[in-house]
C-alpha cells in the first residue's frame, strides 16, 4: 500500500503563517503537519509516498527530502496550482494511482495517528474517513446508509441545515483499492477532469461515482478520535489546544478561552455555570422562527431594553440598567465607587479586579471565613471596617446563602451607617427555598421594587446569562432605589450594548415564567441527588450549596491540578481548578464543580470513581 498527500495549494486564509511556505509546513506545537502525517504514515508501515507539490515547492521539498524516516519520496510538481483545484493536482499523480491500493491524504490535517492503522486494517478495501457533523466543520459531507455505504456526496452551497443530524464531514483521508481505482475512479477523474476543467474538487468524481448502482465506497466512522482541518488562523488555535503536547498545556489553553467551547463538541463543561434546563424548546423555537429579522435588524436603544427588563422584573424603568452581561455593569458601576470596598475571599474575581484599576479610587477590604460559611453577624461584623461592603448571594464558588430576612437586617444596618451594600444575585433562583422560610417562586431575592424603595443604599447586580441559561445572549442587570447613582452608571454604557437576540428574550421572556421557574426547581432537585453522589466518591468534603456548583476539597494527598488534567486529557470534562485563588488555605486541593443535567453528572460520577481508584493503588 502506498500514499499520496495532496500538498500544492498557497493556504492563503493563514495570512503570515503561509505567506514564505505551503501550508503543510505549518508547525503545530513544534511539529509541521507534514511531519506528522508522514509519521503516521511510517508508524502504520507505509513506505512509498507520492507527495504533489505547488506553492512554495522547493522549501517543501528540500525539508522532506526524497526520503522520510522508513518512507520513500516520489515528488509530483502542480505548476499552475495558483489557477487550479485539486482536482488537477490529483489528476497529475493518476499514474502512481493505478500502482497499488493507496492512501489518500490532504495536507491540511491534523489527526491522530491510530486513524491511519484503523483505515488500513478495516477489511473493507475502500473507505472515506468521516466524522459527524459539528459546528465547526466546513466543506463536503457525504450521507451513508445502515449498510455504511455512502449515498451521497454533498458540497457546503447544497447543505439543508435541517438535516445535519444525517450529515458526515469528510475528514479528507481517504482508502482506495487498486481495483476501484484502476476501474471507478481514475477513469472518471480523467473524464471529468476533461468535461469541467481543473478548477474543480476531487471530491466531485466521488460524488458521481456514489451515485451508481455499483457504489464501493463506504464510510469509516470516526467517534473519539482527534482531528482537524487547518484552513485558517483560528483553526490553527484550536488545532493548539487539541493536540497540545501535555495535559498541563492543554489545561492551560482551554481554561484562558473562557468559553466557546461550543468549537470543541466533545467538551463536558463542568467549569462555566448555566442552568441546563432553560430555555424550554418551545422558547427556542420561537427564537429561531424570527432568526431572520433578528439577525438583519438593529437593536433598539438603552431606553428599551431597560423597559424590557423593568417589565421583566416588575420593576420601574429609572431604577433599571440592561448589561451587555453582568460583567459589563460590574466595571461600569466600580469607576463611580469611592472609599473602602469590602470584599469577601474567594470570590468571583471580576468584582475585584474592576475595584482595583487606575479609573477609580475603591480601596479593597479582605475578609473571609476558613469554614467557607458565615452568616448576618459576621457580615455586620467585616462590615464596621468599610464603607460599602460586596456581598454574592449566593457565594460564588462557596455556594453558601444568605437567607432574605438576614440581608434585610443587615441593609438596615448599613442604611443607618451611611453605608451601602452591593448584592449580586446572579444564583438566589437556584435556592431551595422550602428549607429557607420563604415560599418557591424566587421571593429569595431583593430584587423587587418596594425593597429598592426602602433602601437607597442597596444595589443589586444578577447575571440572567447563568440562572437562565443564556450566556450566548449577554444579559445582565443592575438595579438601585439611587436613581442618580443609576444615571451615572449609565453615563458609562453604550446607547446599543446588546444585541437583537437578547432584547427579543427580555420581550417573550414573560410567556415562560413558568418553565423557568420548574427549571429552577429541577436544579434544586438533581444538586441534592449529585451531593450525594459526590460524596459517596470519597475524593471530597462537599460544602453545602444553594447555588448550581459545589465547592470541594479533595482529601489530603491529592491535588486539584492533578484530578483537572486527568478529567481533560482522558475524558473530556473540565473542571474549575481554585489553585491559587485568593482566599483558599491548603492550595492545589479545591475545585468547584458545575451541577449540570443528570446524565451529565452520572458521567463526571463515574470518572471521579475512577481516578479515585487510581489515587488509592498509587
Amino acid at each position: 500500500m502506498q500514499a499520496v498527500i495532496l500538498a500544492a495549494g498557497m493556504g492563503s486564509r493563514l495570512g503570515k503563517y503561509t505567506k514564505n511556505n505551503t501550508k503543510c509546513m505549518l508547525p503545530i506545537n513544534g511539529r509541521t503537519l507534514i511531519e506528522r502525517a508522514l509519521d503516521a504514515l511510517d508508524s502504520a508501515g507505509i513506505r512509498k509516498c507520492v507527495i504533489v507539490a505547488g506553492y512554495e515547492k522547493d522549501n517543501l521539498i528540500n525539508f522532506v527530502g526524497p526520503r522520510y524516516k522508513n518512507i520513500e519520496i516520489t515528488w509530483v510538481v502542480n505548476e499552475v496550482y495558483n489557477k487550479t483545484n485539486n482536482i488537477y493536482s490529483l489528476y497529475l499523480a493518476k499514474d502512481h494511482l493505478l500502482l497499488d491500493d493507496t492512501l489518500l491524504l490532504e495536507s491540511d490535517l491534523i489527526f491522530e495517528d491510530r486513524i491511519i492503522q484503523e483505515l488500513i486494517e478495516n477489511p473493507e478495501p475502500t473507505l472515506a474517513v468521516v466524522a459527524p457533523y459539528e459546528s465547526w466543520m466546513d466543506g463536503t459531507v457525504a450521507q451513508i446508509s445502515q449498510e455504511s455505504v455512502i449515498t451521497s456526496f454533498i458540497p457546503k452551497k447544497f447543505f439543508n441545515y435541517n438535516e445535519k443530524e444525517s450529515y458526515y464531514k469528510t475528514v479528507n483521508i481517504y482508502k482506495f483499492s487498486r481495483d476501484f481505482l484502476r476501474n471507478s475512479y481514475v477513469p472518471f477523474l480523467e473524464a471529468y477532469s476533461h468535461a469541467m476543467g481543473n478548477n474543480e474538487y476531487y471530491e466531485q468524481v466521488l460524488r458521481v461515482i456514489a451515485t451508481l448502482e455499483k457504489n464501493e465506497l463506504k464510510a469509516m466512522v470516526l467517534t473519539d478520535h482527534k482531528w482537524y482541518e487547518i484552513d485558517d488562523v483560528q483553526d490553527k488555535d484550536i488545532a493548539e489546544t487539541i493536540f497540545s503536547n501535555t495535559a498541563d498545556e492543554k489545561l492551560k489553553r482551554i481554561s484562558s478561552r473562557y468559553g466557546g467551547y461550543w468549537r470543541f463538541p466533545k467538551l463536558l463543561d463542568f467549569c462555566y455555570l448555566v442552568n441546563p434546563y432553560f430555555p424550554p424548546e418551545q422558547m427556542r423555537n420561537e427564537m429561531k422562527a424570527y432568526f431572520d429579522e433578528l439577525l438583519t435588524e438593529y437593536p433598539s436603544g438603552l431606553n428599551v431594553q431597560n423597559l424590557l427588563t423593568a417589565k421583566m422584573f416588575n420593576l420601574e424603568t429609572e431604577n433599571v440598567l440592561t448589561g451587555n452581561g453582568a460583567a459589563e455593569l460590574i466595571r461600569a458601576a466600580a469607576r463611580l465607587i469611592r472609599g473602602k470596598v469590602g470584599i469577601i475571599y474567594p470570590t468571583f474575581n471580576e468584582y475585584a479586579e474592576s475595584f482595583d484599576t487606575p479609573f477609580n479610587d475603591a480601596e479593597l477590604v479582605s475578609f473571609g471565613s476558613e469554614s467557607m460559611n458565615y452568616g448576618v453577624d459576621q457580615l455586620m461584623e467585616w462590615s464596621s471596617g468599610c464603607d460599602m461592603l460586596v456581598l454574592i448571594n449566593p457565594d460564588n464558588p462557596s455556594g453558601n446563602y444568605i437567607p432574605k430576612d438576614d440581608v434585610k437586617r443587615l441593609l438596615i444596618t448599613l442604611k443607618a451607617q451611611n453605608k451601602k451594600l452591593l448584592l449580586d444575585e446572579s444564583f438566589v433562583d437556584f435556592c431551595d427555598t422550602s428549607d429557607l422560610s420563604v415560599d418557591k417562586s424566587g421571593e429569595g431575592t431583593l430584587l423587587r421594587q418596594e425593597i429598592l424603595d426602602e433602601f437607597p443604599n442597596l444595589i443589586v447586580i444578577k447575571s440572567l446569562s447563568k440562572s437562565y441559561g443564556i450566556p450566548g445572549l449577554r444579559l445582565g442587570v443592575l438595579a438601585s432605589g439611587d436613581r442618580g447613582f443609576i444615571q451615572e452608571v449609565r453615563k458609562q454604557i453604550p446607547i446599543w450594548n446588546i444585541n437583537s437576540f437578547a432584547e427579543y428574550f427580555l420581550q417573550i421572556i414573560g410567556k415562560y415564567a413558568k418553565d423557568y421557574r420548574l427549571a429552577c426547581r429541577r436544579i434544586a432537585e438533581e444538586r441534592g441527588r449529585f451531593f450525594a453522589e459526590l460524596k459517596k466518591t470519597g475524593l471530597f468534603k462537599v460544602y453545602p450549596s444553594q447555588a448550581n456548583y459545589f465547592l470541594c476539597r479533595l482529601r489530603d494527598g491529592l491535588n486539584a491540578a492533578d484530578l483537572a488534567r486527568y478529567l481533560l486529557e482522558s475524558h473530556n470534562i473540565f473542571i474549575k481548578d481554585l489553585s491559587g485563588k485568593k482566599g483558599f488555605s491548603g492550595s492545589g486541593s479545591w475545585v468547584r464543580l458545575a451541577v449540570r443535567n443528570r446524565a451529565d453528572n452520572d458521567f463526571l460520577i463515574e470518572k471521579l470513581r475512577l481516578f479515585n481508584d487510581s489515587a488509592q493503588s498509587c
